[in-house]
């Protein structure tokens, strides 16, 4: 089967997967776009499974985040395995994206943040974000610590 080449553009963009696993599940879904995104997603969860369990993280960063009001505020470190992907604009992008989710809400654990809705796609969890940069990285990502400051704590 012919693939499209601007379907295997999209769903490129979509996903962060490369050219030849688009290609490849596109081919296995007969050209369908949105089986073809469940293929991949499966394939990058098998993989940021097998990365999880083999490495150890050692390097990382640390994200602060304050809200606009100045009241809440929060800082997360998150690891990974090299100093070359906490350079990285995709992990920066992501240590972010949970210091706003810590800074949203209360959590007590780690474990609580990666199982709760992401806030800005509730289709997804905190730890379906960490699954997905696994993936699209190719390096062992954890969120280590978190802590949330927020004025009203203070009384």
């Amino acid at each position: 089967m012919s693939i499209d080449i601007t379907a295997i553009k999209k769903l490129r963009d979509e996903t962060s997967a490369s050219v030849i696993d688009v290609k490849k599940a596109l081919e296995e879904a007969n050209g369908d776009v949105e089986k073809a995104k469940e293929l991949l997603s499966v394939r990058g969860q098998a993989i940021a499974a097998k990365k999880s369990a083999e490495r150890t993280v050692k390097a990382g960063l640390v994200e602060t985040y304050v809200h606009n009001t100045g009241k809440i505020g929060s800082m997360v470190m998150l690891l990974c395995e090299t100093d070359f992907v906490a350079k990285n604009d995709k992990f920066k992008n992501l240590a972010h994206e949970i210091a706003m989710q810590v800074a949203a809400c209360e959590y007590s654990s780690v474990k609580e943040l990666l199982e709760d809705d992401y806030i800005k796609d509730g289709s997804k969890k905190i730890g379906d974000l960490v699954t997905e940069a696994i993936a699209k990285i190719g390096e062992k990502i954890e969120v280590g610590k978190f802590v949330r400051f927020s004025v009203g704590d203070l009384a």
